[in-house]
């Protein structure tokens, strides 16, 4: 039986022969390739998915991501790295003409987790000012 090669060991010059359980007879590739293949996959899904959705690049998600540190707006702790930061944007904003279930770069406003961009979804400006209320004078201490 014929020694059969990654394709991207052989474009690299590897030459130490590597086992090539995925692929195809024409594209066989060796574990470390296909994961990298799968990997630029979910990326190039992603930068697809946040084209679509918002009208940004998947550069411009990255800047963003970049300018953040790497973390969510809000809480500062998530990173991304598991499930990737989900791009808040404003909905129904005055000058916009899109769905509001869809998004363009003006209403984008900051990458955040799933937690946050549901808490500041589901609680409007008012509510979350109260928190912030809350938090900092507790109504409470004034009558206990």
């Amino acid at each position: 039986m014929a020694d059969v090669r990654c394709i991207d060991c052989l474009a690299e010059g590897v030459t130490r022969p590597r086992p090539t359980p995925h692929g195809g007879p024409r594209s066989p590739r060796c574990v470390t390739h296909h994961r990298a293949k799968k990997q630029r996959e979910r990326l190039r899904a992603h930068e697809l998915k946040v084209q679509a959705g918002y009208g940004i690049s998947g550069e411009q998600y990255w800047q963003l991501y970049a300018a953040q540190d790497g973390k969510c707006f809000i809480c500062q702790r998530a990173t991304g790295q598991r499930k990737r930061l989900a791009v808040d944007h404003e909905h129904n904003k005055d000058g916009c003409t899109h769905p509001p279930e869809t998004g363009c770069p003006a209403c984008v406003r900051a990458l955040l987790c799933g937690p946050c961009n549901q808490m500041i979804g589901r609680l409007g400006v008012a509510a979350l000012t109260r928190a912030i209320d809350l938090l900092q004078n507790p109504p409470a201490q004034s009558i206990l």
